[in-house]
């Protein structure tokens, strides 16, 4: 191509007109492929992210998409988090220059949890594999192994360093994490074991899988007490009663624990339901729950068995938690945002934006003023929350 010297481009003053003569070649265009004339050039067509971030920390250490976040119960601006580029790190929010990665695994981390007491924090891997983290120390304090399948969720025991943790491999496994010693496997299940937990007396294990079965069971003998069928996610009151499960058909059931019994079933979500949470003073004979879907919806529930409030959303609901000691619950959704609600008057009272993707995990700081949240786009981001806290 030749270009012009700038010579020949002087303005003259003399308007300059084209003739038929000057036409090289004609195309027909379709008026259908013409761009609005408010659109910007380059768009291919999909939602862009708005540019607006409501965070006051944003970690970009990862290099992949981010999975698991969780804060540390006695340290309240120290984040653990994890993902698909085979790392964990713990960093510490409104400290950009202070960051200790997790390392060694061979694959995606997938579940992070804290010690009772913050002391340890255990990061489990698509590998197979977990591993113990001594904080003050900074140190690998062990690695736990025996599942043949990566690694699905991880609970620590609430009085002491034992840890729990759910495989593909259909089982669930258990350790004392200070004497690095394999202490009982729980066998039963028919699939992936996908969520779990220990009730707060830490007398009782529940675990879900992808059998659609829910199992109870004694941990001393790994014995499965009951076997609750359907289920894709589950959580447990605060007096070791009740266990709430979610189902990949939208229903949801309230289980007796002691009897392996349905004692309630909620019936209003219409897709998979992928998150639950009961409120935290919730007991046997008074409840109040949470539940979020695939239906756009965040349900919530009180003993009577109806929704008390349905909240709508613009897509998916894919984590949810209740803020401690207040009415107000987060949740996470697939448009990257995090919405705070009322779960007395059901209202929306924040939108948190920020992220760029689906968000894939939340967690609140110690002290009920941060919350973090972790995506696809690759960022954990952390926001203030303080105003949510109970008076």
């Amino acid at each position: 191509m030749n270009v012009p010297s700038p010579d020949n481009n002087e303005d003259n003053g003399e308007d300059t007109f084209l003739d038929e003569s000057d036409i090289i070649n004609e195309y027909d265009i379709d008026e259908e492929e013409l761009p609005d004339a408010d659109e910007e050039g380059g768009s291919d067509g999909e939602e862009e992210f708005d540019g607006t971030d409501d965070s006051i920390h944003i970690f970009t250490g990862h290099t992949g998409e981010l999975y698991v976040a969780a804060c540390s119960p006695t340290e309240a601006t120290l984040v653990a988090t994890g993902g698909g580029d085979d790392k964990g790190f713990l960093w510490k929010i409104g400290q950009g220059d202070w960051a200790f990665e997790l390392q060694g695994h061979q694959d995606s981390v997938s579940s992070l949890s804290f010690s009772a007491d913050g002391q340890l924090v255990a990061s489990g891997s698509l590998d197979g594999v977990i591993k113990i983290w001594d904080i003050a120390k900074g140190d690998l304090k062990c690695t736990l192994e025996g599942p043949d399948g990566g690694i699905e969720w991880l609970r620590w025991h609430p009085k002491g360093h034992v840890i729990l943790a759910g495989s593909e491999d259909s089982s669930v496994w258990m350790w004392n994490a200070d004497r690095a010693s394999y202490l009982n496997v729980f066998t039963g299940h028919g699939g992936s074991v996908t969520c779990g937990d220990v009730t707060p007396d830490g007398k009782t294990i529940c675990s879900g899988s992808d059998d659609a079965t829910m199992r109870i069971w004694n941990p001393r003998t790994a014995e499965a007490i009951h076997i609750v069928r359907g289920l894709t996610c589950l959580t447990i009151n605060s007096d070791s009663t009740l266990v709430l499960t979610g189902s990949s058909d939208g229903s949801v059931h309230v289980v007796n624990i002691s009897t392996g019994k349905v004692v309630s079933s909620l019936s209003a979500h219409t897709d998979s339901v992928e998150c639950a949470a009961f409120e935290a003073s919730s007991r046997r004979d008074s409840w109040r729950a949470a539940t979020g879907g695939m239906d756009k919806k965040l349900i919530i529930w009180d003993q009577h068995s109806s929704p008390r409030c349905i909240c709508d959303h613009e897509e998916g609901v894919a984590c949810l938690l209740w803020l401690a000691g207040s009415r107000y619950i987060a949740t996470g959704c697939l448009d990257g945002k995090i919405r705070i609600w009322d779960s007395l008057s059901g209202d929306c009272a924040k939108i948190l934006s920020g992220h760029s993707d689906a968000i894939q995990s939340i967690a609140v700081s110690s002290s009920g003023e941060f919350l973090v949240s972790v995506s696809i786009d690759g960022t954990a981001r952390a926001f203030e929350i303080g105003d949510f806290r109970s008076s």
